[in-house]
C-alpha cells in the first residue's frame, strides 16, 4: 500500500496534521473513531467521500511511525 498516496501532511491544513488527502479528515481522527468501537463501515457511512483504502492508509501511516526508534517511558 502507498500510504502517500492516500495521506498528505500540510501545514496549511488542521496545523499540519496528517490528514486523508483532498480532506481534513485526520488520520488521529481514524484512530480515535476506531479505538472507540467505530467499524470501518461507520467511518465510510459517516464520511462518504473517502474510502476504505483511505482508512487502511491512515492505519499503516500511524503502524509506520510508531516503528521510528522512539522511547516511551512507562510510568512506575
Amino acid at each position: 500500500m502507498d500510504i502517500l498516496h492516500s495521506i498528505e501532511i500540510n501545514p496549511k491544513i488542521m496545523m499540519g496534521k496528517p490528514v486523508i488527502k483532498g480532506t481534513r479528515i485526520t488520520v488521529e481522527l481514524i484512530l480515535e473513531k476506531l479505538s472507540c468501537g467505530e467499524t470501518i463501515e461507520d467511518i465510510l457511512v459517516a464520511y462518504p467521500h473517502i474510502t476504505r483504502e483511505d482508512i487502511q492508509a491512515a492505519l499503516a501511516f500511524a503502524a509506520h511511525n510508531l516503528k521510528a526508534d522512539s522511547i516511551f517511558p512507562l510510568a512506575v
